[in-house]
């Protein structure tokens, strides 16, 4: 494991980089504040260094809230976004810090769609970012490695992205939406027949037991389309 001063790149840092894509941002960026120690303690154990945008974010930010919380870019945590990348992989894609991931989850939504970049379990596109569709719960590619999932985050049309998962009156519920919960609908938004967003019912849980209910419930539809 490097220290954390082999990680805490003083000469070229991505960190200013990412605050000009902010400033030109198209969609509404939000910047948590981060503790320095826990920020410290968020970059040793996810062993990046801050010269990757991926390491600025996680050393110089709690996290980074697009579209009010729509999307939550995890970092070094906030009490918004109480969950640090290192704390939220710990016991889903590492059993240690230090360990190396076949993924790593960095980012997730509002409906339980949750991103992750790709270090072997998606294919052979590493480094590229992968999201778990809440309406296929499949790891779709993006085609894009993290820093282009960033910017995808701040200046595309996340309407079209999210078409058929953002209700009417979504905007109203997200922006005191605690970062730790997420939308668990009925039915299911996976459901074969397909679904109506309007007419389902909407339900808050932590965004924790929707990430281990999702992935059970990948496992069962995938065996139960093998089977077949």
């Amino acid at each position: 494991m490097q220290n954390i001063d082999e990680l805490i790149n003083k000469t070229d840092p991505a960190w200013p980089l990412v605050l000009k894509w902010i400033d030109s941002a198209r969609n509404k960026v939000e910047i948590l504040p981060c503790d320095s120690s826990r920020a410290k303690d968020a970059l040793f154990n996810t062993q990046v260094s801050t010269y990757s945008t991926l390491g600025a974010v996680i050393y110089n930010s709690g996290g980074i809230m697009i579209d009010n919380g729509w999307i939550r870019i995890l970092g070094s945590g906030d009490s918004r976004l109480n969950r640090s990348v290192p704390e939220w992989n710990k016991g889903k894609t590492i059993k240690e810090y230090g360990d190396k991931p076949d993924y790593l989850l960095v980012a997730d939504d509002a409906v339980g769609g949750f991103f992750a970049i790709n270090y072997g379990a998606f294919g052979s596109d590493l480094k590229n970012i992968y999201y778990l569709a809440p309406n296929s719960l499949k790891w779709e590619p993006l085609g894009a490695g993290y820093s282009e999932f960033v910017r995808f985050c701040f200046d595309s049309d996340l309407s079209q992205f999210y078409k058929g998962l953002r209700w009417s009156t979504w905007n109203q519920f997200i922006a005191n939406l605690d970062g730790n919960k997420s939308y668990s609908f009925r039915p299911y938004l996976w459901s074969p027949e397909g679904i109506d967003i309007e007419k389902c019912t909407r339900k808050l849980v932590a965004t924790e037991d929707l990430f281990k209910f999702n992935l059970n419930k990948q496992k069962e539809l995938n065996s139960s389309s093998s089977s077949e």
